[in-house]
C-alpha cells in the first residue's frame, strides 16, 4: 500500500510539474502527456526498460521511440526524473536557446532514440531498429509508444505487415488507447477499430491492460515474450487523466487553460501561487 501511495504522489508531481513547464513555456499536448504518463513511468522509474544511465548508448540497452511525439513534455519529465536530463535542461522547455521542444528530437538529449512528431512514422523506425539488433544477436527490445489516432495512418499498417514477415519478437508497440485524436473521439472520425483483432490479423501477438496500473504495465513489460511475433500491447487509457475538465474531452488536445479553468488545475494538481509565479 504504502508503494502505491508514494507512486501516485509521484505521479501526481509529475502531472504538476507537465502543467507547469507547459504553462511556462505558452504550449503543451497536456491530455496527451496525462494519459502516457504512466506507461513513461513503468520504463524509466520502475525500469522496466533496461538502461544504463553512465551509459546513454550502450549498445545492448532497450530503445524506446515516443511515435506519439506530441507526448514529449512527459518523455522529458519522466526522463527528469530518473536522471537522464538535468533540471536545468528540463526547465528549459521552450525558453530561448533551449534544445528541449514540444516533440522528441535526437538533438536534445543522447537518450532520445529518434525524432518523432510527424505521426506514423515511428514504428517503421523500430522496425528497422529491431532487425538490426537481430542482425548483431542483441538481446535489446525495441518499444514504440503510439496512439490510437495515429493507427490511421498508413505507414503504421506497412510497418505492422513488415514486423509479422520477419517475425521480430524483441519489438513491442505500446498503444495508448485513450480513444480521442485530435479534433474528435476516434470512432467519430474513421470508426472505432477493434484493435485486438486488427492487429492480430497481421500476425501480432496482442494484449491489454489498464494503462493506468504501473504494476500491470511493469508485469507486462517485463514478460518474455514467447510467441515468436512482434507483441502490441494495447493500454487503456483516459486523455486528460488527472485533471476533471480535461478527461475525455477532445477539446483538450493541444490548449492551456483559461482564467475560470485554471482554477481547476489549481486545485486538483495541488499548485501554489509562488509555483505558478
Amino acid at each position: 500500500m504504502d508503494k502505491i501511495l508514494k507512486e501516485e504522489k509521484e505521479l501526481k508531481e509529475l502531472r504538476k510539474k507537465i502543467f507547469l513547464t507547459g504553462y511556462k513555456g505558452g504550449m503543451a499536448h497536456l491530455a496527451s502527456c496525462y494519459s502516457s504518463l504512466e506507461i513513461l513511468y513503468a520504463f524509466y522509474i520502475k525500469k522496466a526498460l533496461r538502461y544504463d544511465c553512465s551509459n546513454p548508448k550502450w549498445a545492448d540497452r532497450d530503445r524506446l521511440i515516443l511515435s506519439k511525439g506530441h507526448a514529449g513534455l512527459a518523455l522529458y519529465a519522466v526522463m527528469a526524473k530518473a536522471g537522464l536530463l538535468t533540471e536545468e535542461e528540463y526547465d528549459s522547455y521552450l525558453q530561448p536557446g533551449s534544445r528541449i521542444g514540444g516533440e522528441p528530437c535526437l538533438r536534445d538529449s543522447e537518450w532520445v532514440e529518434a525524432t518523432t512528431g510527424s505521426l506514423g512514422h515511428g514504428l517503421s523506425m523500430a522496425v528497422g531498429m529491431a532487425m538490426a539488433l537481430k542482425a548483431d544477436r542483441s538481446p535489446a527490445k525495441v518499444y514504440a509508444v503510439l496512439g490510437d489516432g495515429e493507427c490511421e495512418e498508413g505507414t503504421v499498417w506497412e510497418a505492422a505487415m513488415s514486423a509479422a514477415a520477419f517475425q521480430l519478437d524483441n519489438l513491442v508497440a505500446v498503444l495508448d488507447c485513450n480513444r480521442i485524436q485530435k479534433m474528435d473521439f476516434v470512432e467519430k472520425t474513421m470508426g472505432m477499430a477493434n484493435w485486438n483483432e486488427k492487429w492480430a490479423s497481421f500476425g501480432w501477438d496482442v494484449a491489454e491492460v489498464d494503462g493506468h496500473d504501473v504494476q500491470a504495465l511493469e508485469n507486462r513489460f517485463r514478460m518474455p515474450n514467447e510467441s515468436g511475433m512482434p507483441c502490441l500491447i494495447i493500454a487503456h487509457t483516459v486523455k486528460g487523466k488527472g485533471v476533471s475538465i480535461m478527461e475525455d474531452n477532445p477539446n483538450w488536445h493541444f490548449k492551456l487553460p483559461g482564467k475560470k479553468e485554471l482554477k481547476v488545475f489549481r486545485e486538483e494538481l495541488g499548485i501554489s501561487d509562488a509555483e505558478l509565479a
